[in-house]
């Protein structure tokens, strides 16, 4: 976080990929979501979620180890039919964390800002509660479902060093996206 910049113009940040040890690592709580510098993070964060056409980013996956992620869950982005459609806007959470709200999972298609270019089928829960601070630095807490409640798993996992193949149970069902146009054809012709 150490750029020097007197302007409030936002940045598009470079993103780490997969081997990068940045990514492998626990990121370290935030002590002040409220610091100049934090905030031109969740600015520039957001920018470049945006620009890499991503639903979530966490700090890590800009070279910066703290525990923060930003991300939205448009509707469209829901890939998986089992999974319900809700919709979050765009959300900050700083040192969040996560529980699971009952035993049901349901396995769907992720992409990674840090694994460019695959995709893998991930099991995860259904139905979670969070808890975290925004970026005023206030007490926020939550239950989200299906696709919203993947998308905080999977930015919540860069934050204990876990990208999505780790959570693959079936590495046969990790693809090129490419590729996803004879995935739909193949399991078309199953039902």
């Amino acid at each position: 976080m150490g750029r020097n910049r007197h302007s409030a113009a936002m940045a598009i940040l470079k993103i780490a990929k997969m081997g990068h040890p940045i990514l492998l690592r626990p990121a370290d709580p935030v002590a002040d979501p409220q610091h100049p510098e934090i905030q031109r993070l969740i600015r520039d964060m957001v920018e470049t979620m945006h620009d890499a056409d991503g639903a979530g980013l966490a700090a890590p996956q800009v070279h910066v180890p703290l525990q923060m992620v930003v991300y939205h869950a448009p509707g469209a982005r829901a890939e998986s039919d089992d999974e319900p459609l809700e919709t979050a806007p765009l959300t900050v959470l700083i040192n969040p964390e996560i529980e699971p709200l009952g035993e049901e999972v349901s396995r769907g298609w992720e992409g990674c800002l840090s694994v460019p270019g695959l995709r893998g089928e991930v099991e995860r829960a259904n139905h979670i509660a969070y808890r975290a601070l925004n970026e005023k630095g206030e007490s926020v807490e939550g239950e989200a479902k299906g696709f919203h409640a993947r998308v905080i798993q999977h930015e919540c996992d860069h934050l204990v060093g876990v990208l999505y193949p780790q959570r693959m149970t079936d590495l046969s069902k990790l693809i090129f996206e490419s590729e996803i146009k004879h995935l739909i054809v193949s399991e078309g012709e199953d039902e």
